[in-house]
């Protein structure tokens, strides 16, 4: 058991490390920063079912996110930490935030507008476009 944690454990480690490359190597090509929920603590705030819980705290976010921040202060790409609430309720046209956005784990649909779209899609605008404003509170 200890032999197979161990290499489950280097995959993991150089899985994550070959996305955080990519990531960072992406941003940097493109001169564009990298925006990341700020997913600490989610441990003690989420709670899922006896057969998930497994998956939540095997879930190595934590260790690709310490990748990724210090590839990117090697390369001189920005990132930002934004707060993750409600960026998967709002809607990236509109504004509109109503629980009932979401009516599946995939989809997207607004309530205000009708815009509809893919769930992780609408929430990387919204993270995006938090990062952004955040960059421009703290430049003022």
């Amino acid at each position: 058991m200890k032999k197979r944690r161990r290499a489950e454990s280097r995959f993991t480690r150089n899985v994550n490390h070959v996305i955080s490359k990519q990531l960072v190597g992406k941003a940097k090509g493109t001169r564009s920063g990298i925006a990341l929920e700020d997913l600490e603590g989610i441990r003690d705030r989420v709670t899922v079912r006896k057969a998930q819980r497994a998956d939540l705290h095997s879930w190595g976010f934590h260790q690709l996110r310490t990748f990724i921040t210090y590839k990117a202060a090697l390369a001189g790409v920005p990132m930002r930490l934004v707060d993750p609430r409600n960026t998967s309720r709002t809607c990236h046209r509109c504004g509109h935030c109503d629980k009932r956005n979401r009516p599946n784990r995939d989809d997207f649909k607004c309530l205000g507008c009708g815009f509809a779209g893919p769930a992780d899609h609408n929430a990387a605008i919204n993270i995006g476009r938090r990062a952004v404003s955040h960059a421009a509170d703290d430049a003022a």
